[in-house]
C-alpha cells in the first residue's frame, strides 16, 4: 500500500501550493435556471457481493447493531449524506429477480443463484418489504428496477399492485399479512434493465414494443403511480434515445443511459484503482469528462423528438471502473477508492448541473463495498470513502437552482501531448437562499489561482470546505480512516478582488459571502 499524508489543510498551508494559472470563474446569479433536483444524488443497491448482504443488511438477529436487519452504522452515515433516492434490485440481477421469491417468512424463501455476480446463493433475505424499510429510514425515494429479461406483463403488473392497492385486492390483502397493511410509495418504475445487454440483448425497436406492452397492464391509483423509466441506451450509441422518444414516449416519464469511467477504455484491462501512474489518472479524467458529450448528444435527440421537455434523460448507472483488488471474488466489483474518485465524483455533478432540465435523476454504482462505494465494511467495521465526502460537500446543491457560469483563461491539465481543462466549475442558489460555487481542479500536481466574481453584486469573500490529499491514490483504511477527509476553507477579498487557490487534485464547495 502507498503511503500517503492526511489531508488536513489549513489556509497557510494552502499557499504553499505553486500557482499554476490564473482561472476567471464569473457566476450570473441574475439568471437562475432550471432547478437541480435532489435525485441528481441518488444512490444504487444492487443485489451484487457485499453491496447489500453483510454490507448493509446483516439481519435483525446479527450481534452487530441493526435496525430491522439493515446495520445502524451504515444507516447513519446515509442520512448524514442525504441521499434522495435509492435504486433497487438491480442492475443485471433485476432480470432474474422474481419478487414473490422476496416476500413472507424469510426462513421460507427460495434460495437461488446470484448468475451476474459470483454465482454465490442469493438467500432473497431482502426483498420488497426490507428494501422499503431502507428508504423510510433513509427519507429517500424508491426506485425499483422491475424484470423484463425473466419476467412476464403479469408479474410486473402484479408487484405494481402488491406495491400500491389497498381495500380487499387480494395482493393487497398479502402485503398486509406479510407486514405492511398500507400501500408502499414507489417514486419510479424502471422496464427493464440494459436490455441491449444482460437485460436481453435486444434491439431498441424490440424493446420499444414490449416496453408499451407491459406499461399498458402496470396500473396503480393515479396518486400511486409511479414514474416509469425506460432503458436506455450508453456509452456513444443515440439510437436508443432516438428510438424510445419517438416509439415509446406516451407515458414515459425518462429513458435511462449508463456510462462507467474506465482508465484504459478496455473492458478487458481497465486499470488499478490504487498504485497507477499519472498517465491512468489523466485518462480517467479525460474519459469521465467524456460524460459532457454523451448527454449533450441525447439531449440534443430529446430536444427535436421532445421539445416539450416531458422526457427525462437518466444516468441511472456512473462511477469508475477498476480492476478488482486481489484475493477478491471476481464477480463481487469490489475496487479501493481514492482522492481520484472524489474528483471524478465532482466533475460528473458539474456535468449533470449544466443539464439540470433533462438530467433529474442519477445513480452512483453502487452504495457501499462495490466499485465507487460511498462506504467499506468489513464484518462489524465501516469506513467512509473519498467519494462519500464529495457527495456530501454537494448537499447544498440538492434541489438548488442552477446558475450560469462562465470560465475564462482556464488551465490545462496535460500530459503526453493530450489535455483537459484544469479547472471545472459549477454554481447554484441553495434552497437556503445562499449561492454556493464548486470547483474541482484535475491536475494532481499543482495549484490554480481562480478569480471569482458573481455578476451584480460584490462579493466579500467565500467559506466551506475543500477534500484533496498528498497521493494520487490517497484513501481510506480500517487502520486511518480520516487519512482522506474535507477540511475547513475560507477567502477573503482584496482589494476588490476575490482570488481562491484550488490545490491540486481536489474539489472545493464555498458558499459565497457578500
Amino acid at each position: 500500500m502507498k503511503a500517503f499524508r492526511p489531508a488536513i489543510l489549513a489556509l497557510g498551508i494552502l499557499a504553499a501550493f505553486p500557482a499554476f494559472a490564473q482561472v476567471n470563474v464569473t457566476v450570473d446569479a441574475g439568471k437562475p435556471g432550471a432547478t437541480i433536483n435532489k435525485n441528481v444524488y441518488g444512490q444504487f443497491a444492487e443485489h451484487l457481493g457485499t453491496g447489500i448482504y453483510e454490507g448493509m443488511w446483516v439481519g435483525p438477529e446479527s450481534k452487530i447493531p441493526n435496525t430491522k436487519g439493515w446495520r445502524n452504522d451504515v444507516v447513519k452515515a446515509l442520512k448524514e449524506l442525504h441521499v434522495p433516492l435509492v435504486r433497487w434490485p438491480g442492475g443485471c440481477f433485476a432480470d432474474e429477480y422474481h419478487w414473490r421469491d422476496g416476500i413472507g417468512a424469510r426462513n421460507k424463501r427460495p434460495v437461488k443463484v446470484n448468475t451476474n455476480w459470483g454465482g454465490v446463493p442469493e438467500s432473497n433475505a431482502v426483498g420488497t418489504h426490507e428494501f422499503f424499510d431502507l428508504v423510510e429510514m433513509l427519507g429517500a425515494d424508491a426506485y425499483v428496477n422491475g424484470n423484463l429479461g425473466t419476467g412476464t406483463p403479469q408479474e410486473m403488473a402484479e408487484w405494481i399492485e402488491y406495491m400500491t392497492s389497498e381495500g380487499d385486492s387480494s395482493l393487497a390483502q398479502l402485503r398486509a399479512k406479510n407486514g405492511h397493511p398500507k400501500p408502499f410509495k414507489v417514486d419510479y418504475f424502471a422496464v427493464g434493465n440494459e436490455t441491449w445487454g444482460c437485460g436481453g440483448n435486444m434491439r431498441p425497436e424490440y424493446y420499444a414494443d414490449l416496453y408499451k406492452h407491459y406499461t399498458t397492464f402496470m396500473k396503480a391509483p393515479k396518486e400511486r403511480l409511479p414514474k416509469f423509466i425506460a432503458s436506455g441506451g450508453h456509452d456513444d450509441d443515440t439510437t436508443w434515445t432516438d428510438v424510445l422518444s419517438r416509439e415509446a414516449a406516451r407515458g414515459t416519464d425518462a429513458i435511462s443511459f449508463h456510462y462507467y469511467t474506465l482508465p484504459t477504455g478496455v473492458w478487458e484491462r481497465k486499470g488499478a484503482a490504487v498504485g497507477f501512474p499519472e498517465s491512468e489518472w489523466f485518462s480517467t479524467m479525460a474519459s469521465t469528462l467524456r460524460m459532457d458529450d454523451h448527454i449533450k448528444r441525447n439531449v440534443a435527440v430529446l430536444d427535436k423528438n421532445d421539445p416539450q421537455k416531458k422526457i427525462g434523460f437518466y444516468v441511472d448507472e456512473w462511477g469508475t471502473w477498476y480492476d478488482v483488488e486481489a484475493g477478491t471474488n471476481p464477480g463481487f466489483l469490489f475496487q479501493r477508492n481514492t482522492i481520484r474518485d472524489a474528483v471524478v465524483a465532482a466533475l460528473n455533478f458539474n456535468i449533470f448541473h449544466q443539464y439540470a432540465d433533462r438530467v433529474r435523476m442519477t445513480n452512483i454504482a453502487q452504495m457501499v463495498n462495490v466499485l465507487q462505494a460511498m462506504i467499506i465494511t468489513d464484518k462489524d467495521r465501516m469506513l467512509l470513502t473519498p467519494t462519500y465526502y464529495a457527495f456530501q460537500m454537494y448537499v447544498p446543491f440538492q434541489d438548488a437552482t442552477s446558475l450560469p457560469v462562465a470560465l475564462s483563461n482556464n488551465a490545462t491539465y496535460a500530459v503526453n501531448g493530450r489535455g483537459v481543462p484544469g479547472i471545472s466549475a459549477s454554481a447554484a442558489r441553495g434552497k437556503d437562499g445562499k449561492t454556493y460555487v464548486a470547483l474541482v481542479n484535475t491536475n494532481p500536481h499543482d495549484a490554480t489561482d481562480v478569480v471569482l466574481n458573481v455578476a451584480g453584486r460584490s462579493v466579500n469573500g467565500v467559506r466551506g470546505q475543500v477534500l484533496t490529499a498528498d497521493a494520487m491514490d490517497a484513501h481510506n483504511t480500517f487502520e486511518r480512516k480520516d487519512a482522506v477527509k474535507p477540511a475547513p476553507f475560507s477567502a477573503a477579498a482584496a482589494g476588490g478582488k476575490l482570488t481562491i487557490k484550488v490545490p491540486a487534485k481536489s474539489v472545493m464547495v464555498v458558499a459565497v459571502e457578500g
